[in-house]
């Protein structure tokens, strides 16, 4: 388990009280240019055929990406909670274990018409490209979230 007194490495250029900061319109350029930049590669990765090797590369390259960035750049870790919060895991582990029982019956009786997979329900509403583009635009900002955590 994670220490709460683990500093970190001197001359080691993550963030810190020493990092320079830059100005206000300069973060909100930079952050204009990594949307546009996503917004771009989403359209992009939207347009691949399933399952070839662009969609593996398309979904490998933003891993590694934050992989490097989170090593790169490390954040201050989160103390963890004083207890855990019983009723709101509880929410989540009910909500996992229906949609894993969903997907489980629907592999073992081959996602008949009458027990479709989650995908088979899903892939018509996102067959738009616009709309393919925005839920790989979410699936990147969910994973963006996940690392700064």
């Amino acid at each position: 388990m994670a220490a709460d007194d683990v500093s970190r490495p001197q001359g080691h250029p993550g963030r810190g009280p020493e990092a320079p900061r830059l100005p206000a319109g300069g973060r909100l350029a930079r952050k204009l240019v990594i949307g546009a930049a996503l917004a771009a590669y989403s359209w992009a990765a939207a347009s691949s055929a399933p399952f070839s090797t662009g969609a593996l590369l398309i979904v490998l390259l933003p891993g590694a990406v934050i992989a490097v960035i989170t090593v790169w750049r490390p954040r201050a870790r989160i103390p963890p909670p004083g207890r855990m919060n019983v009723t709101g895991f509880s929410y989540w582990a009910i909500c996992v274990a229906a949609l894993l029982e969903w997907e489980a019956s629907a592999f073992k009786d081959n996602s008949s018409w009458w027990h479709p997979a989650l995908t088979d329900l899903i892939n018509p509403l996102i067959v738009p490209h616009p709309l393919k583009s925005a839920a790989i635009l979410l699936w990147l900002l969910a994973g963006w979230a996940l690392a700064r955590r």
